[in-house]
């Protein structure tokens, strides 16, 4: 067990002075846009499975691994924040139209995926629809802060 810390960049190092503690600001955001209508559990449900699909493909969105006091190691998460947003269907199948056409980094879920109970049946289950009949639930992006605002164009944020 390693009673290192990991190294911190500039920006992450824990403030020296008043002036140090000003917020951080991203040049990027990572954004996931749920459906109006899915249950608690599937928002949940969702929003997992779509950040996940931005960790493991876009590395700069991770972070260092973390350790407390006592050395006990922690896997990465995020550097910024994951902002939720909540819209429509139809809001939802715009902003995947939009985010197509910037070519921002993204991950979907649709409604089939609730019946399935692997990775395998998931992509299965996309594949078998075509882009535009896509019954989505959940949209994640990731890209710069101005490009995922106007993929985000009519959401709302998640109360």
């Amino acid at each position: 067990m390693s009673t290192e810390t990991p190294a911190q960049t500039p920006a992450e190092t824990p403030a020296e002075n008043a002036a140090d503690n000003a917020p951080i600001r991203f040049d990027t955001k990572i954004a996931v846009l749920l459906r109006d209508d899915l249950e608690p559990w599937q928002r949940l449900n969702v929003t997992a499975f779509l950040v996940s699909g931005l960790g493991a493909t876009v590395p700069e969105v991770v972070g260092e691994p973390y350790a407390d006091a006592d050395g006990v190691p922690y896997l990465p998460m995020f550097r910024q924040p994951v902002l939720i947003f909540e819209g429509s269907k139809e809001t939802l199948t715009a902003a995947h139209g939009r985010a197509l056409t910037r070519v921002l980094p993204r991950a979907v879920f649709t409604s089939d995926l609730f019946a399935t109970g692997n990775d395998r049946d998931n992509r299965t289950a996309v594949k078998a629809v075509r882009t535009g009949d896509l019954d989505l639930v959940g949209l994640a992006v990731y890209g710069p802060r101005n490009a995922v605002d106007k993929v985000l164009k009519g959401a709302r944020m998640h109360p």
